[in-house]
């Protein structure tokens, strides 16, 4: 074969997680990854991994770990409501007492999580974290519907300060939870330095996210509830970053009901009528919020909100199997019913 020929590969891998936090086993996101790589002159490039956010993080080469580690660890630090020392925790506690001083690189990433609120119309909304202490996934019981209504007027990202270097919520009794899209943030900083330390091609993958530069990959979304290499088609991924939110990923079931982690802020209950939804975009903490947000708005108004913003695209699986997507989302493989 020349020098300048290619061939291509299928790696197919799935990540099997023990959550130290809620000491549940999860399946991620199945992945499957086209690489190109020239027959003559190299090899594959190997991945190399490590824990951050309660999860697996996996980079392509592990030439780019060191610098990814370390962004993964600050943003988690800064960012993560379960660490008592982090500043967000802070914020949490002095709820309706006062400001709280924050890094700067924090309070310019939550005026972006501010955005995705308003731009979804709360259906991504940070402030759902004060009913976190009320769902308990590792316990199979509905939690007291009064408590429930009683926290509602809590959830407000409106209610949300922030300046340069402070963060302040109006309110006692209210909280941020960062859980869906502090690993956005974090992916976003550590493409930014990766490229501006003359990184072109690589990969990281956190869960059911991915931010990928250089060549293009193709990127196998999980059929929801499927076996870990089960898939309902694929999609390439170029110089993007891709996220799926799905009702599979933490849950428990009373009287044949799924209530999983996906609430929805209006109601503080779990999101209905959708399985998954697949976002792509240019920048990872914003697949990351709108993947969530498709899903609390379902099927039609969210299909109608991705159609409206330039360079995303989403795919939608509902609760009867049936796809939907975006025009610009090309599906590859597809063995479901599909809509348009």
């Amino acid at each position: 074969m020349a020098a300048d020929s290619f061939t291509s590969r299928i790696d197919t891998f799935s990540i099997t997680l023990y959550m130290m936090n809620n000491r549940i086993i999860q399946t991620a996101l199945c992945t499957w990854v086209l690489l190109f790589v020239s027959c003559n002159e190299q090899t594959a490039p190997t991945s190399a991994h490590f824990e951050s956010m309660g999860t697996i993080v996996t980079v392509t080469p592990e030439s780019i770990l060191e610098p990814v580690q370390r962004t993964f660890n600050r943003i988690d630090a800064q960012m993560s409501e379960w660490k008592n020392d982090s500043p967000l925790a802070e914020v949490n506690r002095m709820a309706g007492v006062r400001p709280v001083q924050c890094p700067n690189e924090m309070c310019t990433h939550m005026l972006r999580v501010i955005e995705y609120a308003q731009e979804t119309d709360g259906a991504f909304d940070p402030t759902w974290a004060c009913l976190w202490d009320i769902w308990d996934f590792k316990n199979p019981t509905l939690p007291d519907k009064e408590l429930i209504a009683s926290r509602l007027p809590l959830i407000d990202w409106t209610k949300i300060n922030v300046t340069h270097n402070t963060i302040y919520l109006e309110e006692k009794g209210m909280a941020i939870g960062l859980g869906g899209v502090a690993k956005g943030v974090a992916l976003d900083i550590a493409d930014v330095i990766l490229r501006n330390t003359g990184n072109t091609d690589y990969m990281i993958q956190i869960g059911g996210q991915i931010l990928a530069r250089g060549i293009s990959r193709t990127i196998g979304i999980r059929k929801p509830d499927g076996l870990p290499h089960e898939i309902i088609g694929s999609v390439k991924l170029t110089n993007q970053s891709i996220s799926t939110s799905g009702d599979y990923e933490n849950y428990f079931e009373v009287d044949g009901i799924r209530y999983h982690h996906i609430i929805h802020p209006k109601t503080g209950y779990p999101a209905r009528g959708v399985r998954s939804v697949t976002v792509v975009a240019n920048s990872a903490s914003r697949v990351d919020a709108l993947s969530t947000a498709f899903f609390v708005l379902g099927v039609k108004d969210g299909l109608a909100l991705a159609e409206s913003m330039p360079s995303v695209e989403a795919l939608f699986i509902d609760d009867m199997g049936e796809i939907s997507k975006t025009t610009g989302f090309h599906l590859e493989q597809i063995d479901v019913k599909t809509t348009m």
